[in-house]
């Protein structure tokens, strides 16, 4: 049985006592996902790793990867990725708020992403991205069901750069929820299938 692939209510984050609260209490919460991930609660970093070692622009869905390829000729041509606009030219890093044990424990690289992992915990993961629109955060959890299983749960946090910021934040919602948010479970899932091998 596949697990859904439901947008959540922002309690779902928020009622969580995360350690990415303190960290980034001035972001703004975007949205929260449930992830179509079921495991052992050691199975978390084999989450984290997939994802981090993921390339979304590679999925299946011509539309989807469209979608990217678009957004990467638009940064290219306007300057949105430009070094002097990320991490630590345009806005400070957030591992300087880290406190010393989570500085301990960045967790994995990115392999295509433009993330920078920030910590990794036995049930949580954040790692953080910064361009000339926004600074955001990708939180990822591992929450009890209840039922002796863990499912995966991702929550996007975001700091828009004025003007520009919001209206690129607004602009790209609908493609977010319609087309790329899709498209990125559904290569989570087959991915996981192939990792843990448990029969859903």
């Amino acid at each position: 049985m596949s697990e859904g692939r439901a947008r959540l209510p922002s309690s779902a984050h928020t009622s969580h006592p995360w350690r990415i609260h303190e960290i980034a209490a001035d972001f703004r919460l975007e949205d929260v996902w449930a992830l179509p991930v079921r495991g052992e609660q050691g199975d978390f970093a084999a989450l984290v790793q997939g994802i981090a070692a993921g390339d979304p622009a590679q999925g299946s869905s011509a539309l989807a990867r469209a979608l990217w390829a678009i957004r990467w000729k638009l940064g290219e041509l306007l300057g949105w990725d430009e070094a002097a606009s990320g991490l630590g030219q345009r806005v400070p890093t957030l591992r300087r708020r880290l406190p010393a044990d989570l500085l301990r424990a960045p967790g994995p690289g990115f392999d295509a992403l433009p993330f920078t992992s920030l910590y990794l915990t036995e049930d949580e993961f954040a790692a953080e991205i910064a361009n000339r629109t926004v600074h955001g955060v990708m939180h990822l959890g591992w929450v009890a069901d209840g039922t002796g299983c863990y499912r995966g749960q991702m929550a996007v946090l975001v700091k828009p750069n004025g003007l520009l910021g919001s209206a690129y934040m607004a602009a790209i919602r609908p493609f977010r929820y319609l087309i790329v948010y899709p498209e990125t479970m559904r290569k989570i899932e087959r991915e996981w299938r192939t990792r843990v091998e448990e029969p859903w």
